[in-house]
């Protein structure tokens, strides 16, 4: 059973849910104009997977290096930096006149992201642990409502003709206004990091089995989000024939479901338990792709996504949270290498479905994520709460 949140309890709460909505904003406004880019480039439809698939490879590298920054200088400030970053890199990609500087621009913006995925989600355990109850799914809807802002901004500048350089540096001010608001309030260093009782000059390890298979677990729920941010629309409108107007509707309503399952998900883990809900959200994440899958119609179709969000919605917050209770001492360690199999749902999920969707149809494509979806029932226990024990520190 949680403790009463202290007043600083509920100001670094509200300074790490600013951190979320600008992640979500930025990203979601940057990913909207990739059209733009394409043309803006002359990218063909190959050229412009392998230039997006490189983002979650250098975000990679972020997160590994987020590890490394915060385990010295603390989440918090590693945090601030990075959203700043994520900021100026989007506003950059905007101003990009030529292929080179793109590519540099976006290796920028892959390695922000990953920095500040991984910073984001310590600050978010970090801030659980001193509630001590489930509060990191608000945390990942206040992320997807970013997205939704982030995309409306996208919808509304394109509508007036708002330049494309224009258009992301909106978004970036707005986003670095508030992650500036956001930043005095995170968690200091000193408050993030959680000193182990009677474990003297002992070390804590972090095995890797439990990582690996948490992480697996979340890669999978990434490889469905990929074929639904990559390819919901064009199933939609080209597999079910479904007007224009509509085929953009699969994803809203699939964020949307995100967003209001994430803000029910911390008082049904709270109350039934990690491994439950990470099982049944799998469950029904892969009856969402069933759904999907053999949808008569477009409306079938955009009830099926719906149903994908509201069952995949618990499983990256419980991922972070299963990081956090291996590592208590709160290094970010574990964070940061569960972080990573985000970045590998994303770059199996866009090749893997874009492969199965060129040989066999739409159809058959979105039933892999639905068989894949059931190893996450599969490796629900893997979410049971537990502690990393602590073993000698090398000398």
């Amino acid at each position: 059973m949680g403790v009463a949140a202290s007043q600083r309890d509920r100001v670094a709460r509200a300074g790490v849910a600013g951190a979320y909505l600008v992640q979500g904003m930025c990203f979601a406004a940057l990913l909207t104009q990739v059209p733009v880019l394409q043309r803006k480039f002359g990218f063909s439809d190959a050229g412009l997977s392998l230039v997006l698939l490189a983002v979650p490879v250098v975000a990679g590298v972020g997160s590994v290096l987020a590890g490394f920054l915060a385990g010295r200088f603390g989440s918090g400030p590693v945090l601030r930096v990075g959203g700043l970053g994520v900021c100026a890199a989007i506003t950059a990609t905007g101003l990009a006149g030529d292929r080179p500087t793109l590519y540099a621009v976006l290796a920028l913006v892959g390695l922000f992201l990953g920095l500040v995925d991984a910073t984001m989600n310590m600050q978010g355990v970090a801030v659980q642990r001193r509630y001590g109850r489930p509060v990191l799914a608000s945390f990942h809807g206040v992320w997807s409502a970013g997205g939704i802002v982030g995309a409306l901004a996208t919808a509304v500048t394109a509508y007036l003709g708002v330049p494309l350089a224009l258009s992301l540096g909106l978004v970036a001010v707005l986003g670095a206004a508030i992650a500036l608001t956001a930043g005095p309030r995170l968690l200091r260093p000193e408050e993030d990091v959680v000193e182990v009782p009677d474990a003297g000059a002992a070390a804590v390890r972090i095995p890797w089995t439990p990582i690996i298979a948490v992480g697996t677990a979340m890669m999978i729920m990434y490889i469905a989000d990929s074929a639904t941010s990559n390819w919901s629309a064009v199933y939609l409108r080209n597999g079910l024939h479904g007007p224009q107007s509509v085929a953009a509707l699969g994803l809203a309503a699939y964020q949307t479901c995100m967003v209001l399952g994430r803000a029910l998900a911390d008082r049904l883990v709270a109350r039934y338990g990690p491994v439950r809900a990470v099982a049944a959200g799998g469950a029904v994440g892969a009856v969402g792709l069933v759904i999907v899958a053999t949808a008569s119609g477009p409306a079938v179709g955009i009830v099926g996504f719906a149903v994908l969000g509201l069952g995949l919605c618990v499983v990256v917050p419980q991922s972070f949270s299963a990081a956090g209770q291996l590592d208590p001492t709160g290094s970010g360690i574990a964070v940061a290498r569960v972080n990573l199999f985000n970045y590998a749902g994303f770059v199996v999920g866009a090749a893997l479905i874009g492969l199965v969707a060129e040989s066999r149809g739409l159809r058959v494509a979105f039933l892999v994520p639905a068989v894949l979806a059931l190893g996450i029932v599969a490796l629900a226990r893997s979410f049971r709460p537990r502690v990393a024990a602590p073993e000698p520190a090398e000398v």
